[in-house]
C-alpha cells in the first residue's frame, strides 16, 4: 500500500479514538456519584483540550496530508477512508451532544455545550473532503516520447 492509504487509515483510527474519549468523558460527567471524591476536583475543559490535541487534531492533519498527496490522480479507496472518518466523527459528537442537557450543572462549560458542534462541522467539512476526492477522475500522464 502507498504512504496515503495508511495515512487515511491512521486518521480513521484517530477520529474513531477521539470519539470513544469524548463520549467516555461525557458518560463520566453523566455517572459520576456526587460523594465520589475526584468529582469535585474534576476539570472537562483540560481533559477536552487533552483528547483534542491527542485524537482530531493529529487525524485532521493526516486526513488533509493523504488528500494533498492523492489529489492529483484520486483515489476512491482513500476519499472512502477520509469519507468514513468524518462520519465517526460526526456520530461521535452526535452522541455526545445528546448526552448534554443530562450533565449536572457542575460540569457544563461552554467548552462542553459547544466542542461537539463544532466538530459536527468539522465532520461535515471532512466527509465533503473525502467525497470530492473519491469523485476525482483520474488523469493519466502523457507519454512523451524523445
Amino acid at each position: 500500500m502507498a504512504i496515503e492509504k495508511w495515512l487515511a487509515i491512521t486518521s480513521v483510527a484517530l477520529f474513531a479514538m477521539f470519539a470513544g474519549e469524548m463520549i467516555s468523558v461525557y458518560n463520566f460527567m453523566l455517572t459520576v456519584e456526587e460523594d465520589f471524591a475526584f468529582a469535585r476536583s474534576f476539570d472537562a475543559n483540560a481533559k477536552i483540550i487533552q483528547f483534542v490535541s491527542i485524537g482530531v487534531a493529529p487525524a485532521g492533519v493526516l486526513a488533509a496530508v493523504a488528500f494533498i498527496m492523492s489529489k492529483q490522480y484520486g483515489s476512491r479507496q482513500i476519499g472512502g477512508l477520509i469519507v468514513v472518518g468524518g462520519i465517526i466523527l460526526f456520530v461521535g459528537m452526535l452522541v455526545c451532544y445528546s448526552m448534554i442537557e443530562k450533565i449536572d450543572d457542575l460540569y457544563l462549560t461552554d467548552t462542553v455545550k459547544f466542542l461537539p458542534i463544532v466538530f459536527m462541522v468539522l465532520s461535515a467539512v471532512v466527509i465533503a473532503v473525502g467525497a470530492y476526492l473519491s469523485k476525482q477522475k483520474k488523469k493519466r500522464p502523457k507519454k512523451r516520447f524523445f
